[in-house]
């Protein structure tokens, strides 16, 4: 059997890096901060800043009940613009597409550190895994993109009254979400240009599968009969031990 552990080593520092990407972009779809918007009207948000994220809205305030309060941002409301909407989609297939591409990228390494039998299914365990990373870098940067361009170009959302959110921001700034999103999505790149590249297993499975110890084929080796041998040796060699005795 081939060892072939040699030939990951990248690759298997690209899982780390995709299996970081993928918490990292966990951590993008759950947080509130994509959005920070300043508000002149002191009254009810002390603080003066609320945090716009793609399934709440949240503010510190003192007037209100609970300190920190949430009003939760459904795909539904009629009032949610359309590049939240489909942030709140794309996030939920990144996730789901980086978890598929760490399992598959987790199988293609082990299938090379560890030397299964059927290693004929490398290159495209490989393939898939680095196809899978660049469908989540791809899914997590369209909204966070998408959702900054909004946030320079100081979009607003009519929230309804429930929310006590100005209609519009005095200014906006863009959170620390979106910075991790696109973070993670350069992991989730780089771990897949890395999957992609690896081009080394199926020369090598190709080119030594006939020599292959484990799967033939084998020559027989046998020694030589005594009437082989050269006249000389049909004797043999008497053992110096019995010829001292």
């Amino acid at each position: 059997m081939l060892y072939l552990a040699h030939t990951a080593h990248w690759q298997f520092l690209a899982l780390i890096a995709g299996f970081l990407g993928w918490i990292l972009t966990m951590t993008t779809a759950g947080v509130d901060d994509w959005r920070l918007w300043q508000v002149d009207n002191v009254s009810v948000i002390n603080s003066g800043v609320a945090w716009v994220g793609i399934w709440r809205a949240c503010f510190h305030s003192h007037v209100l009940p609970k300190m920190e309060n949430c009003w939760s941002i459904s795909i539904s409301d009629t009032f949610v613009p359309v590049e939240i909407v489909v942030a709140q989609v794309l996030m939920m297939l990144a996730v789901i597409c980086g978890l598929a591409g760490n399992m598959i990228a987790a199988v293609a390494v082990r299938m090379v550190y560890f030397s299964v039998e059927n290693r004929r299914n490398i290159r495209l365990a490989f393939a898939a895994g680095g196809i899978l990373y660049l469908l989540t870098a791809t899914l997590c940067l369209v909204p966070l993109v998408w959702n900054m361009n909004s946030v320079l170009n100081n979009r607003t959302i009519d929230f309804p009254p429930k929310f006590h959110l100005p209609a519009a921001p005095v200014s906006q700034e863009i959170g620390s979400a979106i910075g991790v999103g696109i973070f993670s999505s350069i992991l989730m790149l780089i771990s897949g240009l890395f999957f992609l590249c690896y081009r080394y297993t199926w020369r090598c499975v190709s080119s030594k599968a006939s020599r292959d110890p484990l799967h033939g084929p084998w020559t027989d080796t046998t020694l030589p009969r005594n009437s082989e041998l050269s006249d000389g040796d049909t004797l043999g060699i008497d053992n110096p031990g019995f010829t001292n005795e």
